[in-house]
Formats: C-alpha cells, structure tokens, sequence
C-alpha cells in the first residue's frame, strides 16, 4: 500500500483538473470516465489529461483509507464538507502517501489549485489539514489499517459482501482491486493473426505476453493510450480484458446461428463475436440507451463489421422481436461492477449496498424476458462483471430451479477451453476473480434449453 506513483505534471492547473473531476463523483455522483470528460475538468487541466487521469484514479482507488486516517482532523465530519473541498483534502492525501513529488510541493499545488477552483478561502485549512497530516502520519495510519476495509480503502459493506462469498481469498482479492490494470487487447481475426499482430507490436518496441487460456488476447507489458496506437486505429485490435474475452468461447455460436447480443453497448462482446464467427446468419444487438448505442455502431466501423443494432428495453420484446427464435443469446447483464474495481476505483464510492438487491432485480427480470426467444437445444449466455453472488450463482441456482427446462453446462463447456483454470466457488456458472489470472473478475453461465 505504499507504492509511489509518478505523475508527469506537478503544476496546480493540473491538480485543479483532477480535484474538480474527483469531486463531481464525490458530490453530483457521476463517474469517473464522466468527470474526466467534463468541459471544465479538461480546459483546467488542458494539455495535461494523462496526468489529471493518474491523480483522480489514485485518488479514489486509496481514498477511503486517506478519509479514515483523517477522521479526526477535521471539526465536521468528512460527509458534510463541499464536494470541491473533498476532493482537493483527496487529492493533497494521496500526493503525500503516494505520490513521488516532495510533500511541500504536494501540499503547495493543492493549495494553489484551492484557488483555482475558487475555494480560496478554504486554502488554509487545506494547507493545516495536509501539515498536520505530515507530522501524525503514523499514529493516523496505523489506526484506519486496524481493519481490513480501511487499510485496502474498500467500504466496509462490500468487505462483509465478500467475506460471507469468498471467505479466505477476500485479502488478495481487495489487494488486486488496488493495483493498475494491464492493457489487454483483442486481435480482429478478421484482419490479421495473433502472430502477426504481435510481431508489429514488438517491432515498434512493445513488450507482448499472451493469455494462455484467451486464444485471441495479448497484453502490453507497458499500457499506452490506444488511441496512439497505430494498430488500434486501423482496426487490427481492441481494448478488451483477456476474461472479458471469454464469452465468445462460452456461448459457442457457430456458422449458420441466429445471434442476438443483449445489453450489447459499448459492443466490445458484439464486435468479438463476428470476428470469431463471420457466417453467422444474422446478429443483433440491443442497447437501450442510445448514446451508448452509438459506441456499437462506432466499433463495428472501425473494424469493418456489420450487424443489426437497436436502441429498445431488452425486457420489452415485443418492441424489437420479429418472433424468429435465437440459436444463441449473450446476455451482459447490468450489474454492480465489482470484479472491475481496479479499472474503475469509483465503484467504491458510489456503489451501495441497496444497489445490489435492485439490480439483481433487473437481472431475473432480463433473464425471464430473453428465455423464451432461445430456440430448443440454444443456449443463454448469462454473464457479469460482478464478484457476488447474489447476481451470480445465486440468481442463477435460483432460475435452474424455476422450472424453465434450463441446464447448466457451463462446468462442461469450461472444461472444453484450454488451461482455463477451476472455477473461483462453489455452485452454478465459473467464477474468475479479480487479478486470478492478470484478468478482471467476471461470472458467466452457460444456459442450455432442453
């Protein structure tokens, strides 16, 4: 927990930047990827937006240790200050314990970045809570790591989630949603081969590792922003997490099969599944928010793919269904986004514990709908991003019993993929933990229809 970070920009616009967009998920609840894109959050930190990115993402993936070593500093508690003085008191926290700039250069530029934001009558008390911060560091740290949900900066309800799910591998699996993610990407076989890609690669100076269970993921050794990537943009290759890329081998479509892909945006499954199946019959795929939608459509041209995508409710067929049953349905359900916390250390702080009863809701809700368009002998891909079993196996162990005529061969079908490793738990469906394999935490349920 005392790695140092380096970030390329000391300069208090910067800083400015990062505090504003760490305060929009503080305050307004947006995430994270919205802040970042926020006007204002990028004309402050113009010119600098690896930088501005860096600060905001360390600062809430080790915030919720920083608020409770605090704790007593401040004369109200740390909920009913202003958003914007949240994120700066965060952002000032995390340069001390973790950033690699000396601590008055740390303390100096949050404190001029105060008044950038126009919260300069709060530059005081900024500069008084970092100093004393500085001479009580110890005493305040060793008191917020006396339990395991401050030291590893996670809230304490998804700690007592992931005990009563996981028991023993909780430690490591709070300890992989801390670390930076690896950059995994997905060659379009379409376009060219795994080999090939990965010789360009390395002859422009990439270090290349392959997933040994993902036939068609490698990874950077060194992350670099794909939009610089000249691979990316001809469309040789995606942005895709090695587990992600298991649904392909998981639903099994095949040549001739009527595909529908629901909950589809932003299309990294969709856009996979006719590379490794180009004679589908036909894929569809459905989104209901249509500015997402339109990051579907966005893929699918930049890798010279073609399906149909629909902007309409998943749960409402009527609306969207021409009646024609599916061979195969892939179905990503929304969901709490706990097994991808590393990539989006936000979810700390604005998932809840309610959330999660509401989107399991959600969850029986698309399975129940999408069921009945499966032909006979298809299958239902159920997947999630999730790591708790109340929208995993549970749910799941929960519709095999509903007398819908499913059956689980997800345990047979895993068996079928090369060096993948045990499931991660007992009961339906495999379970793959978040930094198990170098890979994001991901559920997937294999659903045959008798």
């Amino acid at each position: 927990m005392t790695a140092r970070h380096t970030v390329d920009d000391a300069g208090a616009p910067v800083r400015a930047a990062a505090a504003l967009a760490i305060s929009l998920v503080l305050g307004p609840g947006r995430t994270l990827e919205s802040a970042l894109a926020d006007a204002r959050v990028q004309r402050l930190g113009k010119g600098s937006p690896a930088a501005t990115q860096a600060l905001a993402y360390g600062a809430l993936r080790f915030g919720l240790r920083l608020v409770a070593a605090t704790a007593g500093l401040l004369a109200r508690p740390w909920d009913q200050q202003s958003p914007e003085l949240r994120g700066l008191l965060l952002l000032g926290l995390y340069q001390l314990e973790y950033g690699d700039v000396p601590p008055h250069a740390a303390v100096n530029t949050v404190v001029d970045a105060a008044k950038l934001l126009g919260q300069g009558k709060s530059s005081g008390f900024v500069n008084a809570v970092l100093r004393r911060y500085q001479r009580e560091r110890d005493v305040l740290l060793a008191r917020a790591d006396a339990t395991l949900a401050d030291r590893t900066a996670h809230p304490q309800w998804l700690v007592n989630s992931l005990e009563r799910d996981w028991a023993g591998a909780v430690p490591a699996l709070l300890e992989a949603n801390n670390e930076r993610p690896p950059l995994w990407l997905r060659v379009n076989r379409r376009r060219i081969s795994l080999a090939s890609l990965t010789s360009r690669l390395e002859a422009a100076g990439h270090v290349v590792t392959h997933s040994p269970f993902a036939i068609d993921a490698l990874r950077l050794e060194v992350p670099v922003d794909v939009r610089h990537l000249p691979e990316f943009a001809e469309g040789l290759c995606s942005v895709q997490d090695a587990a992600a890329q298991l649904a392909v081998p998981f639903l099994g479509a095949a040549a001739g099969d009527r595909v529908l892909d629901a909950c589809a945006a932003p299309g990294g499954k969709t856009c996979h599944l006719l590379e490794a199946a180009p004679e589908l019959s036909a894929l569809i795929a459905v989104e209901s928010d249509g500015t997402r939608a339109t990051r579907i459509t966005s893929n699918l041209s930049r890798l010279g793919l073609e399906a149909s995508v629909r902007v309409a409710d998943a749960t409402r067929p009527e609306d969207w269904w021409d009646g024609v049953p599916f061979a195969r349905i892939l179905l990503d359900v929304p969901c709490s986004g706990t097994g991808v916390i590393r990539r989006h250390p936000d979810i700390k702080w604005l998932r809840r514990p309610n959330d999660i009863p509401t989107l399991a809701t959600r969850q029986r809700r698309l399975l129940g709908a999408l069921w009945p368009l499966l032909a006979p002998g298809g299958r239902l891909l159920y997947v999630s991003c999730s790591v708790l079993r109340a929208e995993n196996a549970d749910l799941i162990a929960g519709f095999l019993a509903g007398g819908h005529g499913a059956v689980d061969m997800t345990e047979s079908v895993r068996l079928s993929i090369p060096d993948l490793p045990p499931p991660g738990g007992a009961g339906p469906g495999y379970a793959l933990l978040p930094g198990a394999t170098d890979t994001d935490g991901f559920f997937y349920a294999c659903l045959d229809k008798r």
